[in-house]
């Protein structure tokens, strides 16, 4: 039964239960609500029992929630000139592919689904090729993030929870230490995926068939996104199937409602299929993204997937008074019969975001960007069952604010100490900090000597994983390999890869050649070692009919192969 106990006082009333004079309406309500919840057929309501609340707490709720979205689109304007890392170099670099009317997979390819590069497609068609551009739609895509967890939260219980919730993704999404300002695919995962929730719970209230299908729609998207996003398709299924089991129900309409939610989750995956079948590239996409992405999947060891989790994890739970507070919310449903009427929903929605975070097990910074919707919605929930349980107990209204009042002066501590990062650091320095060792900033001056010394029609060939150099210079690949890390990785396919990379390079005769000697684009100074020959091939092959005519210095000097200093070298052709 979801939250339908209603407190009255009427001197008129006819019945008692636990302490609290109910008039038979209040019991008729209560009633309606339980056979709702275990029972109810096509417009009947399921979930909106939540209990009224004041009109200034509904209003102060909305405007502080305002507030931070605000202050945290600002933030992100102002650093929107961070240069792009390399997951964003190649989403930027394959969209503007795309707007050039060349298909994923075709020229560029990568494991990734295509959802993600259509994503950056769309935002730089509205907001042009730029980093800025890039930023700026992000930033609306982390705003809208926002509104989504609001109102998921909102519905389950209440504008409090919903505010707490928004404002608490909209921190924890911003900070460095889960690359929340970079636009990661993570980002737009989360986005379809909240959609396809929320239309998932107005479909079981309404009945809707229309409804059920916009749900798998959103869930779809989020899959084509990124392949860990099928969890959350995952999820909304079997949350479905548990509320119909919950209630007779005439199995043919449960049966169309079902299809229809399996149905949009296919539809943008099949529609894909089919756009990059016809384009020609359909081999390529699904050795990349199925073939050659089982392998990856598979190459990570347990010791090293511990090892990776005791690295990243300490640093995505700061500010840990904040998880804390995410962490009361988990065990709310133990001691709050408020936060109780949702807490199979709940529950479930943590676990299956802690799984997306888990295939490959690779544990990366970004990657805990899926579990941040489920954590904002237990912060909002501890915050509402507090205030709840301390007004059920009739206390003094500054007792029964506390819980507000706490997390406020938590929340403006933990965003303070951002501050510094946030605003005392420009985008450059900020970008040199969170990634001390990646050649990033360096990127964008190479790119804009090979944009301006090259013409439209001349190539790059790219030795080292640093596709935004593509994107600056506007100028394609001479390889269809994007990042060196596939040539590296001991998994079956590397020889294979290694001898192909180098004939596309070779025959393609590229103009301008670049030649990353970076540990970390290439993987770790033992991954060098261990494919030293390869690596050799490559410097004698940028040394034969090519001169060396500009090289930047990578600051701070991370590990590498060739030379007294790390640079980025760029080369020249000199034969015909």
């Amino acid at each position: 039964m979801f939250g339908c106990r209603q407190e009255h006082r009427d001197s008129e009333a006819k019945g008692q239960y636990n302490g609290f004079l109910l008039r038979a309406p209040a019991i008729q309500f209560c009633m309606k609500a339980f056979v709702n919840e275990n029972m109810s057929g096509p417009g009947d309501a399921a979930f909106k029992h939540v209990r009224p609340e004041p009109n200034w707490l509904r209003y102060g709720s909305l405007g502080a929630l305002l507030l931070v979205i605000v202050f945290f689109a600002f933030v992100r304007v102002r650093l929107r000139n961070m240069p792009l890392e390399r997951d964003e170099g190649e989403f930027a670099y394959v969209g503007q592919l795309m707007l050039q009317g060349i298909p994923p997979y075709h020229i560029a390819c990568n494991m990734k689904l295509p959802g993600t590069y259509a994503a950056y497609a769309v935002i730089m068609a509205v907001f042009g090729e730029t980093t800025a551009g890039i930023r700026i739609g992000l930033m609306l895509v982390n705003v809208a993030t926002t509104i989504l967890i609001f109102l998921l939260a909102k519905y389950l219980y209440g504008s409090m929870a919903g505010a707490v919730a928004g404002m608490t993704y909209s921190f924890l999404s911003g900070r460095p230490a889960v690359l929340g300002l970079y636009g990661h695919a993570t980002h737009f995962v989360v986005l379809a995926a909240l959609a396809g929730i929320l239309f998932l719970l107005y479909a079981i209230e309404k009945g809707r068939v229309g409804l059920f299908f916009e749900s798998g729609l959103c869930l779809g998207l989020a899959f084509l996104m990124k392949q860990p996003g099928i969890l959350f398709a995952v999820f909304a299924w079997l949350y479905w199937l548990w509320r119909e089991w919950r209630r007779p129900f005439p199995w043919r309409n449960v049966a169309v409602r079902g299809g229809a939610l399996l149905a949009g989750v296919a539809l943008p995956f099949v529609l894909t299929c089919l756009i990059l079948f016809r384009a020609g590239v359909f081999s390529s996409f699904w050795f990349w993204t199925w073939s050659y992405a089982r392998e990856y999947g598979s190459l990570t060891t347990l010791p090293q997937a511990r090892s990776a989790l005791r690295a990243f994890l300490p640093w995505v739970i700061r500010p840990f008074v904040i998880w804390e507070i995410v962490a009361v919310g988990v065990a709310a449903p133990a001691w709050s019969s408020y936060a109780r009427t949702h807490g199979g929903f709940v529950t479930s929605f943590i676990l299956f975001s802690c799984l997306a975070v888990c295939p490959g097990f690779y544990f990366r910074p970004h990657y805990f960007i899926l579990i941040l919707p489920s954590a904002a919605l237990c912060a909002g929930i501890a915050v509402s069952a507090a205030r709840q349980g301390l007004r059920e107990k009739r206390l003094g209204m500054l007792i029964i604010c506390f819980p507000m009042l706490y997390f406020a002066v938590v929340f403006v501590i933990s965003t303070h100490a951002e501050y510094k990062k946030f605003f005392h650091l420009d985008p450059v320095s900020l970008g040199g900090k969170i990634f001390k060792d990646d050649p990033f900033a360096e990127a964008v001056a190479v790119g804009g000597y090979i944009k301006a010394h090259s013409s439209e029609q001349d190539t790059i060939g790219l030795f080292g994983s640093e596709p935004e150099i593509c994107f600056y210079a506007a100028r394609h690949c001479a390889s269809t390999y994007l990042y060196t890390y596939p040539l590296m990785e001991k998994q079956k396919f590397a020889g294979q890869m290694r001898d192909d990379m180098m004939q596309q390079v070779q025959k393609a005769r590229p103009r301008l050649l670049v030649y990353a000697d970076v540990a970390r684009s290439w993987g770790t100074r033992a991954t060098q070692e261990e494919n030293r020959g390869f690596l050799e091939t490559a410097w004698d092959y940028a040394h034969h009919d090519y001169e060396l005519v500009d090289q930047v210095a990578v600051g701070g000097d991370p590990e590498h192969l060739w030379g007294d200093h790390a640079y980025l070298y760029v080369f020249r052709r000199t034969g015909p």
